[in-house]
């Protein structure tokens, strides 16, 4: 598959908003209710304003188009928010659209952001097809495990670093 990659910019932040919540459908739709897919769409508007407020204070995002434009794929990186950050870079978000699931964007999202520097990410337990792609990309759990918020049923999720 053919893709580009470029840093996003505030004029991105209503496709990223809505591919976002595109892929936690398809990739969570299995262990989450169609009532948060609902909250999640009507708070669309909220997600595309924190995007761009983000973007214009200079946090760093990356977006994937495929041939056709259409944005494919989302990714983050930065400093670790964990009082406990085993390392100074945290992944924050990866997220390609199911239709391109093992054709190298996720893959070039990572290069992108954090190349081969030590990092961390929170992956979801019952995410198998994420933790392999970061298994492959050198990050091993590291003990470390909580309950997401709430508002996302508190489903378990670990810690994975690549030091």
């Amino acid at each position: 598959m053919d893709f580009t990659l470029r840093p996003a910019t505030v004029n991105d932040a209503e496709a990223m908003a809505v591919m976002h919540v595109q892929s936690w459908r398809e990739s969570y739709g299995r262990l989450l209710p169609a009532e948060f897919f609902e909250k999640q769409e009507a708070a669309l508007p909220d997600r595309i304003d924190r995007y761009r407020a983000s973007i214009a204070a200079g946090h760093s995002r990356m977006l994937a188009h495929g041939p056709d434009g259409d944005l494919v794929g989302i990714g983050a990186a930065g400093p670790g928010r964990d009082e406990d950050s085993p390392c100074g870079t945290e992944l924050f978000m990866l997220y390609t659209l199911e239709s391109i699931h093992g054709r190298g964007v996720g893959q070039a999202l990572v290069d992108a952001l954090i190349g081969d520097r030590p990092a961390y990410l929170w992956v979801l337990d019952d995410n198998p097809r994420a933790q392999a792609f970061y298994r492959r990309n050198g990050f091993l759990p590291d003990g470390k495990r909580q309950l997401c918020d709430p508002s996302w049923y508190s489903l378990p999720e670990h810690r994975m670093v690549r030091s």
